[in-house]
């Protein structure tokens, strides 16, 4: 949709720019060759076309004209184009989904409250847990009734359970906001949000990373920190800090071992103690219930071996709990080292 020459109009009016002049052809074309173009097209171009057409002045067989021969194109004449949401919706109609069209017609139309909280339910999880616990509860309460169902459910497994259970209560007697109170909330969050969601995005890069590689195998997560380290060393460095692994459980407190492998079924247990240090397999047990340790204590002196990949899916389970449990903020991944003295 690049343009440069502007078409000639009177003097008084303000010439078209590339995308009003793309918004004119595409009316002109009727909906089953622009259809066709429109597919395309990515959503952020669709909308710029879509409410420049929207915004459409009458055009002239003339103006058509020059439109048409700056594309190249081999039309004599046109009718004279007017813009209008009904144009638009059978523009539109037949080639986008309908949630798609009803979302651009509303921001053409100036509504964007349906927009905002949309995109705003896109947002990371961790980012609006985060957001949500420095604002008060009425308000965090109203802005996850708000947000899509998902997103809010997302959002709410990141929260202590005492702040979940709180919000959850609240939600459920929310009364009808005047429009003036919600303006004010959509505003802020429009601007703390789609305004700085680039800086927000930003900011958001290494924790995503970070979960990343500790999906990754051993093995692969070593080769790609290897890598980091030698085209982004301080990235790599940041990164370090921010992963957690099996053997990462000894820097845990005992407590928060505890309540890891009290979820941790038996067989898992023992699956994940094979072929370990004795050193850590013993500070694994300390943490087991009297009953389950002689258990895993049994099965592991049998001396049965056991196929390594189910060793290794064993510890990524269990390593995968933990990480979800420092996510609902059950536990501390980075606590004081004042529990290490087993190993130092």
């Amino acid at each position: 949709m690049a343009f440069n020459a502007p078409v000639k109009r009177n003097t008084s009016v303000k010439p078209l720019g590339g995308t009003e002049k793309a918004a004119v052809l595409l009316l002109a074309m009727g909906r089953d060759l622009s259809g066709g173009l429109l597919k395309e097209f990515d959503p952020d171009e669709i909308k710029l076309v879509t409410r420049a057409a929207a915004e459409l002045k009458p055009i002239s067989t003339p103006e058509l004209e020059a439109i048409i021969e700056e594309f190249a194109q081999n039309f004599s004449q046109g009718p004279n184009i007017f813009g209008t949401v009904g144009e638009l919706e059978k523009l539109l109609n037949g080639v986008l989904p309908p949630d798609q069209i009803n979302d651009i017609i509303s921001e053409v139309l100036g509504n964007k409250t349906k927009s905002v909280w949309e995109r705003i339910s896109l947002v990371s999880e961790g980012l609006l847990a985060n957001y949500l616990l420095k604002e008060h509860p009425q308000t965090a309460a109203l802005i996850l009734s708000r947000v899509k169902p998902a997103c809010a459910a997302r959002v709410m497994s990141h929260l202590p359970p005492d702040i979940r259970h709180d919000l959850m209560r609240r939600m459920l007697s929310l009364k009808p906001v005047v429009e003036e109170a919600m303006g004010i909330i959509e505003k802020t969050m429009h601007e703390d949000f789609m305004i700085n969601f680039a800086r927000n995005m930003a900011s958001d890069t290494y924790p995503r990373m970070a979960d990343i590689i500790n999906k990754m195998e051993r093995a692969q997560m070593e080769e790609s920190l290897k890598s980091l380290t030698e085209s982004r060393p301080k990235s790599a460095e940041i990164l370090k800090g921010m992963l957690f692994t099996f053997d990462d459980i000894v820097k845990l407190t005992a407590k928060a071992r505890m309540l890891i492998f009290d979820q941790v079924p038996t067989d898992r247990t023992v699956l994940a103690l094979k072929g370990s240090d004795p050193a850590f397999r013993e500070l694994i047990l300390s943490s087991l219930a009297g009953r389950t340790r002689r258990l895993v204590e049994h099965e592991l002196s049998s001396g049965i071996p056991a196929n390594q990949r189910e060793v290794l899916d064993a510890r990524r389970a269990i390593t995968d709990l933990a990480l979800d449990m420092a996510g609902r903020g059950e536990i501390e991944l980075n606590p004081d080292q004042e529990d290490q003295s087993f190993f130092t």
